[in-house]
């Protein structure tokens, strides 16, 4: 990956609210190009999961990730369904970068996502969105409905199957606390 596209990630990562220390899911990880300046940002007390359906991808990801020397991420291989496989509210800051054209607003399997989405979320968790191929204002309909707030919204240059583009991230925060 060119610096330039790592350094733009880490920009807009940093924007939407990635610290050192936390536990990261990029959820629809790809080959990494979020999940690799996440890692970096989190640090060696941080954590990131990588998700994805495409098992290329994923060994592209961890390739790239021991050749920066990041031993601080997880991939995790799904089916394509909504499910992490990890543990309610075992995550800080949830990833949902470009992956709408999976999870189209008449989907039955956006409302899983986002139910996931709110279950593996921490109270005070953040679910940071790129709503590419999706129509914005219904999405965060979608998400509100789902629990979620909207904190914040941000434009800038994001990547974009590889290429710098203009964008808007949404970042949401849980609405009610997990019952204890």
């Amino acid at each position: 990956m060119p610096n330039s596209t790592e350094s733009r990630c880490r920009e807009i990562l940093k924007r939407a609210g990635i610290r050192e220390g936390q536990t990261v899911l990029d959820f629809g990880c790809g080959s990494g190009n979020y999940a690799i300046p996440a890692a970096k940002i989190v640090g060696s007390k941080g954590k990131v999961y990588a998700l994805d359906k495409d098992a290329y991808e994923l060994r592209e990801l961890a390739r790239r990730a021991e050749s920066d020397g990041l031993n601080n991420i997880e991939t995790i291989e799904t089916d394509g369904e909504p499910d992490s496989g990890l543990e309610d509210g075992s995550v800080d800051v949830l990833l949902l970068y470009d992956i709408f054209w999976y999870f189209p607003l008449t989907d039955p399997g956006l409302a899983r996502l986002l139910k996931e989405a709110y279950r593996v979320l921490s109270d005070a968790g953040l679910l940071s969105v790129f709503p590419e191929h999706i129509e914005i204002e219904k999405l965060k309909q979608e998400i509100e409905r789902a629990g979620f707030q909207l904190e914040n919204r941000f434009s800038g240059q994001v990547i974009h199957d590889g290429s710098p583009q203009q964008g808007q991230i949404l970042n949401f925060t849980r609405v009610k606390p997990r019952l204890k």
